[in-house]
């Protein structure tokens, strides 16, 4: 009897993926069925997905300051964490991703599946004249190699 419930002890995971900041709601939906249809096929239980919306990066990822946040919320073992990840480096509009484990022996039946969750993402400044990029609070310095090349032509 004990063994049996055990077997039905999943673990939690959270996976993040940045997806390109051109796709469509239908593209990053059809990505979100993907996802779904693998953690089901793989005897997982999906709770939540939770589209961040778009962001500004950190750092530019594959020549894009800005991305589409999508967080799922599911649980399963580590082979299904795998088979999430091997799918979303396959696909070409998913820039980057990370799995954490949230917790272990969680039962499935305690964990309600809960309806998917669409937030606006930061606003773009897109006003006629407004900079594009946020100055740099320190000063800009001369490059070093000018200052050079006018020493060897003066002399």
């Amino acid at each position: 009897m004990a063994e049996t419930q055990a077997a039905t002890r999943l673990r939690e995971y959270e996976t993040i993926f940045l997806v390109k900041p051109d796709l469509t709601d239908d593209n990053v939906d059809k990505l979100k069925e993907r996802v779904r249809g693998i953690v089901g096929r793989e005897g997982g239980k999906l709770l939540r997905f939770t589209v961040w919306g778009k962001k500004k990066t950190l750092f530019p990822v594959a020549k894009q300051p800005r991305a589409i946040y999508v967080h799922a919320s599911y649980l399963g073992g580590s082979k299904l964490v795998a088979e999430v990840e091997r799918n979303l480096r396959n696909l070409d509009e998913v820039s980057r991703y990370i799995s954490v484990k949230i917790a272990d022996e969680v039962d499935p039946e305690s964990r309600p599946v809960l309806e998917d969750l669409k937030l606006a993402g930061d606003v773009e400044e897109t006003r006629p004249g407004a900079p594009l990029e946020r100055e740099s609070p320190f000063r800009s310095e001369e490059p070093v190699g000018d200052a050079e090349e006018d020493a060897t032509e003066e002399a």
